[in-house]
């Protein structure tokens, strides 16, 4: 009973569209599988998906050392939630692409022994559920309805396609991690929100700085001297106005009239 799922996970799993999936489905997801809608898509059993989200923190609070769990997302989409996911519980990331070799080449630098595995997609991120299989490393899957389950020991169906989808599902499975370690109270609410999961556009982002950058330089434009400064108390129009000239500027006193060039003869210079 405590750890029945709360309507308040139904809907946000129900508003990032965990459950909906592919047109094409593996024979080895059907038990996953609720109905096929009308327009071809499958859908997914939301009930088991919580049920294997929280097995899979079960089996990865089993893990004694954090350090020993590897999460992975070849996928644009999971880079930024596998980064906070190993950010929030303490376990590895690897985010982009994967080194052939890392998990069985010992030259390589990046050579690393995880005890568990964690994967985004089973069908981008084959050469290390493959490499995993060759060292006996267990492996847990985001899987859509047409993912291969081939060497993959926990499956948690869901929509493994949509950044929504991939970030809440790593959202809901670091809190549950979290829950069972005891780090968090299972009666209140976590205080990350699971916007820092979702996936964000580059462009997006530097057009939101643009904006930004743009607002604080056009504040100071509006009101380019401060007050309170020298040069606006220097400047200070609504003081004492400047002095009239009697009479109009028109009868300043005029210049000072000077000979006519024929009046004065020009000294002798001795050419002649």
């Amino acid at each position: 009973a405590v750890l029945r799922c709360k309507e308040e996970d139904v809907q946000k799993m129900l508003s990032a569209e965990v459950h909906i999936g592919t047109t094409n489905s593996d024979f080895k997801m059907k038990d996953y599988i609720w109905k096929r809608r009308s327009d071809g898509l499958h859908i997914m059993n939301l009930g088991k998906t919580w049920e294997k989200l929280v097995l899979a923190a079960r089996i990865i609070t089993a893990i004694e050392n954090p350090q020993d769990v590897v999460c992975i997302s070849a996928r644009p989409y999971g880079q930024r939630a596998v980064l906070k996911f190993s950010q929030y519980t303490g376990a590895q990331c690897i985010a982009g692409r994967f080194t052939p070799g890392t998990f069985t080449n010992q030259i390589t630098k990046q050579f690393k022994e995880p005890r568990l595995l964690i994967v985004t997609d089973p069908r981008v991120d084959s050469q290390a559920i493959k490499e995993a299989s060759y060292v006996n490393i267990p492996v847990i899957s985001f899987c859509d309805s047409d993912s291969p389950l081939e060497y993959v020991d926990c499956a948690i169906p869901g929509n493994n396609k949509g950044k929504l989808s991939i970030g809440l599902l790593y959202w809901l499975l670091a809190r549950e991690v979290l829950r069972l370690r005891g780090t968090i109270d299972r009666e209140t609410a976590w205080d990350v929100p699971v916007d820092l999961f979702f996936y964000r556009d580059p462009d997006e982002l530097e057009k939101t700085e643009e904006a930004l950058v743009f607002e604080e330089t056009a504040a100071p434009a509006a009101n380019p001297i401060a007050e309170g400064t020298e040069f606006a108390q220097a400047q200070n129009w609504d003081g004492a106005a400047a002095p009239v000239v009697e009479g109009g500027w028109d009868s300043a006193a005029p210049a000072p009239e000077t000979a006519g060039w024929e009046a004065t003869a020009a000294a002798p210079t001795g050419w002649n």
